[in-house]
């Protein structure tokens, strides 16, 4: 692929700025509150972008336009179930827990209700939960560099994809080192508003040369075009899980575990200037959170919609019908590049499984074609919306684009990376290793702890290669780490007999149920090994994400079980200590200053409706 010197331009301003932001940011950095708290001082507007846009890193933009391409619109569950409702939640319920006990991060909060030992499972597995998140926004970012050719030329392409992986890292390390979270957050703010620019127009112009909504509905088969149609049996869907699996798995277990408990997005709610900003936060951020489908999903049902003959504008017949052209092999990465020129590339559409422009997936090291367990090539629906760059950008736009995704790579890791630095400053090393050091040596290892999360997270780049969609690589960690944590919030903040040891016991049993269903499980076609049935084989799920969504609710249930078996046999703390910590013993929030509009309630309120609405349009 040849870039023009503009779409360079585009891409090295935007690497200036964000760097710049953390030089600027620099001096402010006084005491460890600044750098991972951001002094408790930013608007909630500018928290409710991050909100988002923390969590619009390479799992949002690549993993969410992967799984548009191969599972349809069914994709938007993980907004429209799998997220808004969870954002109301936390946002009306449990910030005013997170903000009002002046807990710096999650895992205090549970050393503050239960105890510490309950604090130390937690920090230690939600920080490797963020190198692995961390470590798939890297590799998502390298792969885009390798398979675009932006280094070619320039670098020998067997190390193009090395020396992406170390490009990226140094570059988060160092405005995250500089300016920490404050950091962070401007940098979000400005990658929002960047991806929309970049992704807006892709959607236009796919829509256009796909004659728009009803031409994919034409195209592609029914199941991917509706969003609840065959949901009744898991046979009958793409997503390959019924209606109570979705419900439970991801709509109550999944994303209530993610956006309740997760100190990555938590973290910008509490950088927030008081506690009315706080709670606000989460549903600023689901307004345009519940259109997000339409910018990341709908490319990768594009991708799959795109033949041969529809790489130009107004290609179609004269009655915006679109005749399909099929062909017995895929498009190869090395054919990728001339999907920005002129001269079209045949790629293949068949009923049941539309591939579209997306290429096989190689090894990026090898650079072999990897193949299935019954030797059929596997489709690298990573790059979707890569190729849709490709295939529709000029010049200039093009620059564009390709930057709005680098930034979302950039969010990812920085999200993660601040998420790290904190628990790993204040809930490991000051709680275990170094109890008495002051709030410089605290703030030094903060950034200490920032080269280290950096490092980590490049070997965690390199471990999800075998995964073909990251979005499922990545539901997989939520449903070992955050669904059984959910069990155990939901039981501390509602139920006040719930005892610390009972919360220990819940969270091993919890995690170790997770890890035995997925060591028993394995998805069809998939191999022995990270996608499961590493003990043995005693089930097979139609898809990754099926047995993600099972995974979650067996670990979800376990916990909550032995949870309340073990707290009803021990003794549990006096109610004087747990006020500010239980819903029930704590005083609600005081609103009557506040106009009706204002109001986290009724702000929840029309956010839910707009939600029932989309449903029912693209159910």
């Amino acid at each position: 692929m040849n870039l023009s010197i503009i779409d360079w331009l585009i891409m090295l301003v935007y690497f200036v700025f964000v760097l710049g932001i953390g030089f600027a940011l620099k001096r402010y950095m006084r005491t460890s509150n600044d750098f991972f708290l951001a002094g408790r001082s930013i608007p909630a507007w500018v928290c409710g972008l991050a909100f988002i846009s923390a969590n619009l890193g390479a799992q949002e933009v690549i993993g969410m336009g992967a799984s548009g391409a191969k599972y349809g619109i069914i994709t938007s569950h993980f907004y429209w179930i799998g997220a808004i409702p969870a954002m109301v939640f936390v946002g009306i319920f449990m910030m005013p827990f997170y903000y009002g006990s002046k807990a710096r991060s999650v895992p205090e909060y549970l050393r503050m209700r239960f105890d510490e030992k309950t604090r130390a499972v937690n920090a230690f597995t939600f920080a490797i939960m963020t190198v692995l998140s961390s470590g798939i926004s890297m590799y998502a970012m390298a792969l885009l560099i390798q398979t675009l050719g932006l280094l070619h030329g320039v670098i020998p392409d067997a190390y193009i994809f090395h020396v992406s992986v170390f490009l990226s890292a140094i570059i988060v390390l160092g405005y995250i080192f500089l300016g920490g979270l404050t950091s962070a957050i401007y940098n979000e703010v400005l990658q929002f508003f960047l991806i929309v620019a970049g992704f807006a127009p892709l959607v236009w112009i796919g829509l256009r040369n796909v004659g728009g909504w009803q031409g994919i509905k034409r195209t592609l088969p029914a199941t991917m075009t509706h969003s609840w149609r065959g949901m009744a049996h898991a046979s009958t869907n793409t997503l390959g899980v019924e209606w109570v699996g979705l419900a439970m798995g991801l709509g109550f277990v999944l994303s209530f575990g993610y956006w309740c408990t997760d100190f990555l997005v938590i973290q910008r709610a509490m950088a927030a200037d008081s506690e009315v900003s706080a709670r606000r936060v989460p549903l600023i951020a689901a307004i345009p959170k519940m259109f997000f489908p339409f910018l990341v999903i709908l490319p990768g049902l594009i991708a799959v919609t795109v033949t041969s003959h529809m790489a130009g504008a107004g290609q179609g017949s004269s009655n915006g019908q679109y005749h399909l052209e099929v062909r017995e092999r895929p498009a190869t990465p090395a054919e990728l590049a001339s999907l920005a020129s002129s001269k079209p590339v045949k790629v293949p559409l068949d009923e049941a499984h539309p591939h579209g422009i997306i290429p096989e997936k190689t090894d990026p090291v090898s650079g072999q074609p990897i193949l299935d367990s019954r030797g059929n090539p596997v489709y690298n629906y990573d790059l979707a919306i890569p190729v849709m760059l490709l295939h529709f950008f000029p010049t200039g736009i093009l620059g564009l684009g390709l930057t709005a995704l680098l930034a979302s790579f950039m969010s990812g890791m920085a999200g993660n990376v601040t998420a790290f630095n904190t628990v790993w400053t204040y809930d490991i090393y000051q709680a275990y290793i170094n109890k008495r050091g002051t709030d410089a040596h605290y703030l030094w290892m903060g950034r200490m702890a920032t080269i280290g999360g950096v490092a980590l997270s490049v070997g965690a780049a390199y471990l999800v290669t075998n995964f073909n969609n990251i979005m499922d690589a990545l539901q997989l960690v939520f449903s070992i780490v955050n669904a059984p944590l959910f069990a155990t919030f939901l039981l501390g903040m509602f139920w006040k007999r719930t005892t610390g040891h009972g919360a220990f016991t819940g969270l091993i049993a919890g995690t170790g149920a997770a890890l035995l269903h997925h060591g028993l499980t394995l998805p069809t076609d998939a191999t022995p090994g990270i996608h499961g049935g590493w003990i043995a084989i005693l089930h097979h799920y139609p898809s990754d994400m099926a047995q993600n969504f099972w995974t979650a609710i067996f670990a979800f249930t376990v916990n909550l079980l032995v949870t309340m078996a073990v707290s009803l046999a021990t003794t549990p703390r006096p109610e004087a200590e747990l006020v500010g910590l239980v819903y029930s013993l704590t005083p609600k929030p005081i609103e009557t200053h506040l106009s009706w509009y204002q109001k986290p309630a009724i702000l929840g309120v029309v956010v839910l409706a707009m939600l029932i609405v989309l449903n029912l349009v693209f159910a």
